[in-house]
């Protein structure tokens, strides 16, 4: 069955092999991405995946809610939080009430956690050029492009 098309399955259950499932496919490709590039920086920056997401998002949009953070960077609001805190900790990342709703924080790089961000977006931009050196440039513009159109579709099917 597993080089069968899908509407050959009629009528017997189908069995999920792991190695064809998209989803599956995707989450491991992604995972074996982020756990090579987090090699390079957890070590020398003390820092963890989902610390790093934390420190990306607010790099390109200071002063987000930890909900804003989540929403961009896919986590839950536990990761986030943890991330968070021990990013305050480390004095990566600062705090602030919100002028105009007390009850929303604002977070953003402190002078530490900016310094460290300006010292890691080289080494990571390097790493994925590294990645998708694998690719001709037609191969990237495909890749872009298909992406984009499952990002929407997934963004559909989440409504």
């Amino acid at each position: 069955m597993r080089n069968e098309p899908r509407s050959a399955w009629k009528g017997a259950c189908p069995t999920l092999d792991l190695d064809r499932f998209l989803p599956y496919r995707l989450s491991v490709l992604t995972n074996r991405v982020s756990n090579a590039i987090a090699r390079h920086y957890s070590e020398r920056f003390d820092l963890s995946p989902p610390e790093w997401r934390v420190m990306a998002a607010l790099g390109q949009a200071s002063g987000l809610s930890a909900r804003e953070v989540a929403l961009r960077t896919e986590m839950d609001k536990v990761q986030v939080s943890r991330a968070v805190a021990r990013l305050m900790r480390g004095k990566r990342v600062q705090k602030q009430t919100d002028t105009s709703d007390g009850r929303i924080t604002r977070l953003s790089l402190s002078t530490r956690g900016r310094s460290m961000y300006n010292e890691i977006v080289p080494l990571a931009l390097a790493l994925e050029e590294q990645f998708l050196a694998a690719l001709a440039p037609r191969e990237r513009a495909a890749l872009d492009r298909l992406i984009a159109k499952l990002s929407q579709e997934a963004e559909r099917l989440r409504v």
